[in-house]
């Protein structure tokens, strides 16, 4: 049983996609927590720069953002092929174990730690290696339920955008359904995330939340362009695996079209 399901392509294929999927989604939400400088990142000087009545912004993200458009562009990949279906159920698995490795996570934070391991790394300057541990794993229920909240809208809308482009262009334009509905959901899941973890969880106005947020977006319009061509190539390579006839049946089916 287990062989025969291996050896089949598209079955095959989706497990693949799927586990890169809900990989990628659990490991954002965990490295998350950092926040880091892209321009430093690039070689260049911090900007400074206003935006809503918010003096002094640059673009400090928070790590999560290196791998949400990888996300989103396996969104993509998994609508053509397996269709809303496909994409749904991903989705809600990825909601769960998240939610499932924040609670195991929570656990181990509470686990009463030994005296001599909460100094075990004084000497490389974690003075308390229980803080550091609980400052790195436990988030904040309200980022947590922002992060989660965004990430399943910004599904659902993708997963809607791209069938209406794909349904109004056609077979064609690969470009134009993939990269137009990641950056459709992306503005959503970029405000949502900020609106329920610092407006409603924190004290930020809504003139931070519309700040951060564009600044934000502005990164994953660039990253969703950048990608495109990224886009193709994996496309040729499934339909290299699967071979033409089984490929477009696929996305007929997908498409809710008789195959």
């Amino acid at each position: 049983m287990i062989h025969s399901i291996i050896k089949d392509r598209p079955t095959k294929l989706f497990i693949i996609l799927g586990g890169f999927f809900i990989a990628n989604a659990l490991i954002a939400e965990v490295i998350g927590v950092k926040i880091f400088s892209l321009e430093q990142s690039l070689g260049f000087k911090p900007f400074s720069f206003s935006l809503f009545g918010r003096h002094g912004l640059s673009f400090s993200l928070t790590a999560g953002v290196l791998l949400w458009p990888v996300v989103f562009v396996m969104t993509d990949i998994i609508n053509e092929y397996y269709g809303i279906k496909g994409v749904r159920f991903l989705s809600y698995l990825a909601v769960v174990l998240i939610s499932f490795a924040f609670l195991v996570f929570l656990g181990a934070i509470k686990l009463p730690p030994p005296d001599w391991w909460i100094s075990s790394n004084s000497d490389k300057g974690v003075a308390n290696m229980q803080s550091s541990y609980t400052a790195v794993l436990g988030q904040s229920n309200w980022i947590i339920i922002g992060s989660l909240v965004a990430f399943l809208v910004g599904q659902l809308v993708d997963v809607f955008a791209f069938h209406r482009i794909k349904k109004a262009t056609g077979e064609g334009k690969i470009w134009l359904r993939s990269t137009g509905s990641t950056l459709i959901s992306q503005l959503i899941d970029s405000f949502i995330v900020l609106f329920i973890a610092f407006y409603i969880g924190s004290n930020w106005s809504w003139q931070q939340v519309l700040a951060i947020g564009t600044m934000n977006y502005i990164y994953k319009f660039v990253v969703a362009i950048i990608l495109t061509p990224v886009i193709y190539l994996i496309h040729a390579r499934i339909e290299k695996y699967l071979g033409h006839d089984t490929a477009a049946a696929m996305k007929k089916q997908a498409m809710g079209e008789e195959s």
